[in-house]
C-alpha cells in the first residue's frame, strides 16, 4: 500500500500539497539536502521514495541502526565513481539519523558539502538536540504531523479497496475507532493491526468491529510499543525498580527496552531526572553520575551504550535513596500559588540607584560570610512566611549530616 506518488500520498498536506514548499521544491528540480522530523508511521521513508522516483535519481539508503562510517564511505564513493553517467544528483537517505554519533555524522558534511549526495535524512527526535550543527545548517528541516483521523479513515477504505488479498477478504468494517486508537495516528501500524484482523476473522462473519479489534489485535501488537501504554508501562517499572533499590529488576526492564528498540538518550533523560527526584542529596553523586551517563550515550550510541546505562542503572539502585529536593521544590510551589506574590523584605532588596537606598532598600543586611555566627537572626523569608519549613531532610547520612548544621545555623527556628 505504500503510495508511489505525491497525489497518492496520505497527510503532509503543509508540505506536499499544492503550491507548498516541499512539492514545489520537488517539481523545481531543486532539491536541498532535507531532514525529515516525525513520529513513526507518517511516511517519512515512503516521502524520500517519491522524491528519488519524481526526480528520476539514484537512491541508496542507510539506517542508522545497523550503519556506521565504512558504509557511508562506500555509498559516497560509488557515487563519485560513477560521475555524471548514474551518480550525478544521488539521493542517500538514512533513517533514524539521530542515532548517529558526531563522528559518523561529520562523515557526511563533505559530500552534502559539495553536493555529491543529496542527503535526506530521518528522525523521530528534535534535529535541533540530535544533529550536529555543521550538519543543520546544510539542510532543510521539514517537521511531518501525526495522520489526521480523516487520513487514516481513507487509508483503511483505500486499503480494503485495493490490496489484493483485502480485497479477496470482502470485509466490512463496520467500526474504525479501535483501529485507530491503536494506531496512534501511526499509517505503519494501522494496516498491521487491520491485517492481523483480517487474519482473525472467521470465515462466516467478515465484519470488524470495535470490540473485535480489542480481543484480537491489542494482544498481537509488540510487547514493547515506543508509543504506547506498553512504552510507559515498562518505564515506569524501570523507574519504580530503581527506586526500590533493585539494580536486578530495574536491568531487565531496561533490556526490554533496549530489545524493543528504545532510543539510548530516553532512557538515560528519564535517569538524570530519578537521580535528582529519588536520590538528590542522599548521594550527591549520583547526579553527576546520571549526567556523565547521558553525555556518554549522546556520542556513543548503539550498541556500546547499553554497558554505560547499566552502569548508571546499577549505581543509581544501589545509592541510598531520598526525595527531599523534589518534595521541597512542590512545597515552595504550592505556597506561591496559595500566597501569591509577597513582597520582597527591604533588607533583600537590591540597592543599584541612590534613591533606591534612600528608601531603605538593602538597609541592615548582614553579609553572610561577615556573621557566621549570627546567620540565625537574618530573616530570609517574607513576613508572612516566617518560619515555614519547606525543606525536611530524609533519613540518610548525608542529609542528617545537613540537619545538623543548619540547626546549628538556625538554632531550631525551621524545626531542624
Amino acid at each position: 500500500m505504500r503510495p508511489k506518488s505525491l497525489d497518492d500520498y496520505f497527510g503532509q498536506q503543509h508540505l506536499v500539497g499544492k503550491n507548498k514548499p516541499l512539492r514545489n521544491a520537488i517539481e523545481s528540480g531543486s532539491l536541498p539536502s532535507i531532514l525529515f522530523w516525525g513520529p513513526p508511521g507518517v511516511g517519512k521513508t515512503t516521502l524520500a521514495q517519491i522524491i528519488s522516483e519524481t526526480l528520476d535519481r539514484p537512491f541508496y539508503t542507510l539506517s542508522a541502526i545497523n550503519s556506521g562510517v565504512k558504509d557511508i564511505r562506500e555509498v559516497i564513493n560509488k557515487v563519485q565513481s560513477q560521475g555524471m553517467f548514474g551518480g550525478q544528483n544521488a539521493i542517500l537517505f538514512i533513517d533514524e539519523i539521530h542515532r548517529f554519533s558526531k563522528s559518523q555524522q561529520d562523515s557526511l558534511l563533505n559530500a552534502v558539502e559539495k553536493g555529491i549526495i543529496t542527503l535526506i535524512g530521518a528522525t523521530t527526535e528534535n534535529p535541533s538536540f540530535e544533529v550536529i550543527s555543521a550538519l543543520l545548517s546544510r539542510c532543510q528541516t521539514y517537521i511531518l504531523e501525526h495522520h489526521t483521523k480523516e487520513d487514516l479513515e481513507a487509508l483503511l477504505l483505500k486499503a480494503l479497496k485495493e490490496d489484493p488479498f483485502l480485497k479477496r477478504e470482502k470485509v466490512e468494517l463496520a467500526e474504525t475507532e479501535a483501529l485507530l486508537r491503536i494506531s496512534g495516528g501511526d499509517a505503519r501500524k494501522l494496516l498491521n493491526s487491520l491485517e492481523i484482523a483480517v487474519n482473525a476473522l472467521p470465515t462466516h462473519d467478515k465484519k470488524i468491529t470495535n470490540n473485535f479489534v480489542l480481543e484480537n489485535v491489542q494482544q498481537s501488537l509488540t510487547n514493547y510499543d515506543k508509543n504506547g501504554e506498553q512504552h510507559y508501562d515498562i518505564v515506569s517499572a524501570m523507574i519504580k525498580s530503581i527506586r526500590g533499590s533493585d539494580p536486578n529488576a530495574a536491568l531487565y526492564w531496561m533490556a526490554r527496552m533496549i530489545e524493543g528498540g528504545e532510543e539510548p538518550k530516553f532512557i538515560a533523560r528519564r535517569l538524570l531526572i530519578l537521580a535528582s527526584e529519588d536520590i538528590g542529596n542522599a548521594n550527591p553523586t549520583a547526579l553527576v553520575m546520571a549526567n556523565t551517563c547521558f553525555d556518554a550515550v549522546s556520542k556513543i550510541g548503539w550498541p556500546e551504550s547499553r554497558i554505560i546505562l547499566s552502569q548508571c542503572i546499577i549505581y543509581l539502585a544501589s545509592s541510598p535513596k531520598s526525595n527531599a529536593s523534589y518534595m521541597a521544590i512542590n512545597n515552595a510551589q504550592q505556597i506561591v500559588k496559595s500566597t501569591g506574590d509577597l513582597p520582597v523584605p527591604l533588607h533583600l532588596r537590591n540597592a543599584p540607584t541612590k534613591l533606591m537606598k534612600d528608601i531603605g532598600y538593602g538597609e541592615n543586611y548582614q553579609y553572610s560570610h561577615d556573621n557566621t555566627a549570627q546567620l540565625h537572626t537574618q530573616e530570609f523569608l517574607p513576613e508572612e512566611i516566617s518560619n515555614t519549613t519547606l525543606y525536611t531532610p530524609s533519613l540518610n547520612k548525608r542529609e542528617q549530616d545537613l540537619k545538623k548544621y543548619l540547626n546549628w545555623v538556625w538554632k531550631g527556628k525551621y524545626g531542624y
